[in-house]
């Protein structure tokens, strides 16, 4: 399902006063909105849905159930649910009381409708908003097994978990090829996590962050004596990896003549530690993963023919995200899950405008890159300012005039760059497109420093 799918908006109408109900109807349908009006509130109440795609209108003073109950009741079904409610004259200290209690505005009478349709305007995107969310949350919810661990709905993902899924019952050995930050180590992990080695270890290691000098014992293993400083016996991590999986990270980092020592392995299943003659046999399987073309390497004499052939036998190739930027929805409120649980932080609201704005980007870092931007808008350093909206509350940037009101958004406007630019004057009168000075000068009037925010 899109999550971007979701049906026309429908503006629930609710007001006893025929001719008013009849003149808002005229107003709202002249401007393109689907209009379902009632004289009584429990009418509209039996259309209300946590799926419902709208917004409710409705005058306070009613027989039977007025709009400030037919809003708590509506509340009871969806308590995310935008509702406007119309007021008369002395009806205002009334109105700002079920604002405090949710309601999204009022409308004072008499109005123009232009002026209720710029509210529900605002009103309806913001419940888009909720419901693409929860479309999102609630197919996160559904995934399970190897789709909660290789996350995306693209073609190029679902081949990749079935590949993953018909090479889950052997031991074939594998070489994933992926960009820098793709998920190379998640992919190995589904190998032998979905595998029959499942129960056995699994072992990681990064041939491009181990020293020269100490890899083949890290490796191998060694006896006692086998080399200045061996003052006992150690178990290498391929022997540790018995009966379970190695992960060799970056291969083609890993020196030549190491190289053939590891080919002998691949072929015998064996190994003997440093300083020793005995042969250990070992039951393995050997997933490694390269971000470079090896073919390329070996024939330029930077990784072995021999051992090369040895590992092309099998190979998964991860996708890099930019050319599956379909994925980044529902693997952005993933990674701002696991985000939540770390951080203990709970996650903003995210609009369609930011997720398209993600799917514009490049991504050379790929999902590690987009794990970043996910711990950042968790933690309140990344994102789109929120919008002013005059169903936030009755003070600060939601109250008083409209000049004040402007004043109030482009201050948070100015002080999320900054924030974001962690301070730095040039980056933010760049990405706002104003001149130094004329920054300093709003600094100066919103009392903004840049060292409040960092350097």
């Amino acid at each position: 399902m899109d999550v971007w799918a979701i049906d026309k908006a429908t503006i629930l109408l609710v007001d006893d006063d025929e001719d008013m109900r009849e003149a808002l109807v005229e107003g709202l349908e002249l401007a393109d909105y689907n209009v379902m009006a009632f004289s009584r509130a429990e009418q509209a109440l039996e259309h209300i849905t946590h799926e419902f795609y709208g917004v409710l209108v409705s005058d306070i003073r009613m027989p039977k159930m007025g709009g400030f109950d037919l809003m708590k009741a509506a509340f009871e079904i969806d308590s995310a649910l935008p509702v406007v409610l119309i007021t008369g004259h002395g009806d205002v200290p009334l109105a700002v009381e079920a604002m405090r209690a949710g309601a999204y505005d009022f409308k004072e009478k008499p109005f123009p409708v232009s002026g209720l349709v710029t509210v529900l305007q605002r009103g309806l995107e913001k419940r888009r908003l909720t419901l693409e969310n929860r479309v999102l949350r609630e197919e996160l919810g559904k995934l399970s097994g190897l789709e909660e661990r290789i996350v995306g709905k693209s073609p190029s993902m679902e081949a990749l978990r079935n590949m993953i899924t018909a090479l889950s019952g052997t031991d074939a050995d594998v070489l994933i090829l992926g960009e820098t930050g793709s998920g190379k180590e998640v992919v190995a992990r589904a190998l032998h996590e979905e595998g029959v080695r499942k129960d056995g270890p699994f072992v990681a290691l990064n041939c491009g962050a181990l020293p020269a000098d100490i890899i083949e014992s890290e490796l191998f293993g060694h006896e006692k004596g086998a080399f200045t400083g061996a003052s006992g016996q150690r178990i290498g991590k391929l022997e540790h990896a018995h009966g379970g999986t190695v992960f060799l990270d970056e291969i083609e980092s890993m020196p030549l003549d190491l190289q053939v020592k590891l080919l002998r392995v691949f072929e015998t299943r064996a190994i003997e530690r440093l300083g020793s003659n005995k042969s250990i046999p070992l039951d393995l399987r050997f997933v490694a993963a390269t971000k470079e073309d090896l073919e390329a390497a070996s024939n330029e004499g930077r990784f072995r023919k021999d051992l090369f052939y040895r590992l092309n036998v099998i190979t998964l190739a991860i996708p890099p995200l930019r050319e599956r930027l379909e994925d980044i929805p529902v693997l952005f409120h993933y990674l701002t899950r696991g985000a939540r649980a770390r951080y203990r932080k709970e996650v903003p609201e995210i609009s369609r405008e930011f997720l398209s704005e993600l799917m514009q980007r490049d991504w050379p870092g790929n999902v590690r890159e987009l794990r970043n931007v996910a711990d950042r808008f968790v933690l309140g350093l990344e994102g789109q300012v929120k919008p002013v909206s005059a169903g936030d509350g009755v003070s600060g940037a939601q109250s008083g005039t409209l000049s004040e009101r402007v004043s109030a958004f482009e201050r948070d406007i100015i002080a999320a760059e900054l924030e974001k630019n962690e301070g730095k004057i040039k980056p933010t009168y760049e990405a706002l497109s104003v001149s130094r000075k004329a920054l300093y000068e709003k600094m100066k009037k919103y009392g903004l420093s840049k060292d409040e925010v960092g350097e």
